[in-house]
Formats: structure tokens, sequence, C-alpha cells
């Protein structure tokens, strides 16, 4: 685990310009807008918690796990002053935060979160006021920082974005903060004891931040409770820093009907397997006796179920209004899992570009691999390296070209109003990878273990699984309508540490035009003198 070390320092961006927040939770009407600005501070310190049985410091956002819930309504501003109180030198005591699944729409890339990206890591005893709308955004998201692998000690939480116009409001009647599912690996040991060649060992599944570890006590469980003849819309949230968790409650079919924050057509399953930072939302009709049924998610690495079911491991609890306070003596039966080639957007769409193979604007074939000597992961034969000084300051300073910018060889310039096709060949060490694409939605026109191409009604997301077969060519298609150097990486948190990323740097002439606040100005001044590297 590192840090980028030399951090050049170019003067145009170096004011001491004083910038006003708002901070404290608190809505506020934006008349200019007609809209409304949540206004919050999240605070990232560090605290020792057990939400396993076992205790261990952390790194928290607000001192829980997950991270409080941050909600507003589609169309509203978000202020989130982050204010980084740190001290345990045992982790990361820097951070930044990416709000995943947020675009960043309007020339906000600047909020986008990524460490050595979009800005420089936030210091102890300083704070970064992000500050964006989602003016056409609704669904489910969530927040994790963006530097290093500081989310797998625990920085990660839900953020919701609620459409009161929702088109699938007819298909339930309960959907609040009772009705977030999150899944999370948690581990016993700071992530920068974790060994570099061979994927850490997690200890424990967290669901909604309880579970039991193997061989542990038996702690606290997370309970879900349900009025039975009640329709529910669950947010299935995928926090994981590594696995794949195969979801399942006994005994209720799951009807989907959003994916990564898209609205989709309804979809009966009875299991979903998500990948590090999917989402879905799906229905669950409480239409079963009044009992306690087992919540699972049996955690997938490295194409392997690795785990059981004993002693309520890797378990939650769905508990109807007027079941005992008891584990459930339900069993899985799985008869119908989600095929993701299944899923097909509410509104119809079509991918972008022309309907064959190769008929975008931008054709690109990833290839993933691995330095056997370094055991650091490759993309079409290069690691990824952070640059020493953000790409988007690069470009605010005057770097006009793909081919002049840092990190070399990892750079991929996108004109704007372009069509963008991405294949990745599946397989290879560590497989399956869930890549997740910055700043866009994209259509998924062929799924892993699919040799099928969809051009008419794909489904659209934002983290997709790349696949365990070297046959496998997982293929999604996007717009250059949004400026930026966006991050396409593996979401296994560890790989992305490992080198497996590429940046799009998107329009780089209007990111020039590009005018962050002066908060952001003084970010990497304020972290140069922190870390004593001189200008």
């Amino acid at each position: 685990m590192f840090l980028s070390a030399a951090l050049l320092l170019f003067s145009t961006l170096s004011g001491t310009r004083a910038v006003s927040v708002s901070v404290g939770r608190s809505t506020t009407s934006d008349s200019l807008q007609g809209r409304s600005t949540v206004s919050t501070s999240l605070e990232i310190v560090n605290k020792v918690i057990s939400p396993d049985g076992y205790r261990r410091s952390a790194v928290l956002a607000g001192g829980t796990f997950p991270g409080p819930l941050i909600k507003g309504n589609k169309g509203d501003r978000f202020i989130i002053n982050v204010e980084d109180k740190l001290n345990d030198t045992t982790m990361l005591t820097d951070t930044s935060i990416h709000w995943h699944g947020i675009l960043q729409h309007g020339g906000t890339n600047y909020n986008d979160g990524t460490a050595w990206i979009t800005q420089c890591p936030i210091t102890p005893g300083h704070s970064f006021p992000y500050s964006f709308q989602v003016p056409d955004q609704a669904g489910t998201f969530w927040y994790h920082s963006h530097l290093s692998t500081q989310y797998c000690d625990g920085l990660r939480g839900p953020f919701v974005v609620y459409d009161p116009n929702d088109p699938a409001k007819h298909l339930y009647d309960v959907d609040d903060e009772s009705t977030i599912i999150t899944l999370a690996d948690w581990y016993h040991y700071p992530a920068m004891q974790a060994t570099t060649n061979a994927p850490p060992k997690f200890n424990s599944t967290l669901i909604n931040g309880l579970g039991r570890y193997e061989n542990g006590s038996l702690s606290d469980l997370a309970v879900i409770s349900v009025t039975q003849g009640k329709r529910y819309r669950f947010r299935l949230i995928g926090l994981s820093c590594d696995p794949n968790f195969f979801f399942s409650i006994d005994g209720h079919q799951l009807t989907i009907i959003e994916v990564d924050g898209v609205n989709h057509q309804p979809v009966v399953v009875d299991q979903i397997q998500i990948f590090a930072g999917q989402r879905y939302s799906f229905v669950l009709t409480a239409n079963q006796i009044v009992g306690n049924y087992w919540i699972r998610a049996l955690p997938n690495q490295d194409g392997v179920n690795v785990g059981s079911f004993v002693n309520g491991t890797n378990s939650a609890i769905l508990r109807y209004a007027g079941a005992p306070k008891a584990d459930p003596k339900t069993s899985s039966v799985v008869t119908q899992p989600l095929v993701e080639t299944s899923l097909h957007p509410l509104v119809p769409s079509r991918a972008p570009g022309n309907p064959y193979p190769g008929g975008a604007d931008y054709n690109i074939r990833l290839e993933l691999g691995l330095d056997l000597t370094t055991f650091k992961f490759l993309v079409n034969g290069t690691t990824f390296v952070n640059p020493s000084t953000p790409v988007l300051l690069q470009i605010l300073s005057g770097k006009y070209k793909a081919q002049d910018l840092l990190p070399k060889n990892n750079m991929f310039e996108l004109k704007p109003n372009k069509t963008v096709e991405i294949s990745f060949i599946g397989g290879g060490p560590g497989a399956p990878h869930p890549f997740h694409l910055h700043g866009h939605n994209f259509y998924v026109v062929r799924s892993a273990n699919s040799s099928t191409y969809n051009f008419e009604n794909p489904v659209i997301r934002d983290v997709v699984n790349v696949g365990l077969s070297t046959d496998d060519l997982a293929t999604f298609r996007f717009v250059t309508d949004n400026q930026g150097p966006w991050m396409l990486h593996c979401h296994v948190d560890w790989h992305l540490e490992g080198g497996m990323a590429v940046i799009l740097a998107e329009d780089i002439p209007d990111m020039a035009k590009e005018d962050p606040p002066p908060a952001w100005d003084q970010l990497c001044p304020i972290y140069n003198q922190t870390h004593n590297l001189g200008y």
C-alpha cells in the first residue's frame, strides 16, 4: 500500500482563496432551481468496533459501519463537507470520497473523489466540500474512499436518490432507510498489512454491518423487519472490497426493478449474484407465514464459493411482525437465479453506435493479466501507477494531449460526442473482475457467459462482471457526453491497488475550461505541506 511520491505543484492553482461551506445535516430550498439543497458534514474518524464480535480499529464515516445514509431527491444539490479526523497510523490517515454511480454531469468532474485522478487527498485536520447536483439521476448509489485500499478498512456507506415520481411506485408499499441492505466483506487486520501476492483473506460477511466469523462467537445478526401482506422495495448494495455474493432470502421471490441506479423492466428471481460496486432494487412481497427466514449472502472469490451458513455465518434474518426473536430454521432452494441478459431497461433504449461488434467510433479491447515477477496486474500489458500529480490538475495546468499526461500508457483520449465500445477478454488471475466506469452508465451489449450481442435493449449499468472464461468478451458501449478524466477499473480494491485500471480522458479541451472552487485549489498545497514533499 503506497501513496504517490513527489507532488508537482503548479503555481497557477496554489492560491489561498477562502471558501464558505454550509456544515451540518440540513435541507434547504433552492429558489433558483426550484429544488432542494442537501447540506451535511461527514466526519471521517477512527473508532474501535466489533461488527462480527472481533474488536478492531477501523476507518469510518460518521463513526459507524456502514456509514450514515446520505439521501435526497432527484434534482437536488448535495453539499457534503468531508472532514478528515483520522489519527490511527496503522491505516491511511489521508482520504478522499467517491460518490459511486453519481455521474457528475455539468462540469463537476473535480467532485468525483478519485485520489490522484481528480484531486489530491484530504489530509488530517482539513476538509473538502463536495458539491454536485443529480439533475437526471435517481436510484441506489453508495460512497467510499477512493484512496488506495482504505475503504477495505471500513469507509463505505449508502447513498439513495429518491424519485417522487418513481414509475415503479405502484409495485411497493415501503421504501425507506429500513429497506436498505448492504453486503460487505470484513477483515480483522488493517488493509496496509494485507499481502500483495495473493488475495487477502476476509474474515466475515457483514449484512447491514453485522455478521459472524468462522469459529467466532454467536454475535448479533442484522434483522430486517416486515409485516405480512406488505410489499417492500429493498435496495441491495454491494459494498465489497473483493468477493461477490450469491444473495437470496429463503422462501421469497425477488422482483428486480432497478440496476445500478437505472430503472429496469421487472424480472422475478430467487437469487442475485452481486459483484463489488453493483446495486439492485427488488420488490419482496411478505406473503409467507409469520416467522423468521434466513437472508443469505454466500461469498464467492476467484470463481469459487467460500464459506458456509453454519452458525449463521454469511447471514441475516428476515423477521415478520409477530414472529419470535429466534434464528430461522428455513432452508434454501434456488430455482431462478438472475441471468444478466434477462435485464432490460424500463424505458426502451438502444445501445449507441451501429448494431454490430466494432460498430462504434472508438473500439477498445482490453486484455487483463498478471506480472508474475512483481505480482502486479496488467491491462494490455501495462500496470496502472498513480501519477504524482492529479490528472485533472495536469490538464488545468496546460497539458492538452493524452500523450503529455501521466500515467503514460494507461490513458485513452476520447473526443466528445462519440460512441465508445470497450471489450474485455475474460478469465485470467483473480477473475471474475467487476469493472466500474466513472462518469457514465453503459450498455452491456455482450455479457459474461454469453456469446450473444444485444444492441436493441441491453442492461444499463456502471459495474459489469467481465467473466471467468477466456472465451468471454464482455462488451459495453457509451457516449462521450461528460468531460473529465474518468477511471475505468476493477472494483476488487486489491486489484485496483495492484494496477488494474486505465484512464479515459474525455474531451480534454473542455476539461481545460473547468473552474474548480478555491477549496479544491488548496488540496494539493496542503497535501504537499503535510507530507513535506516540497514544491
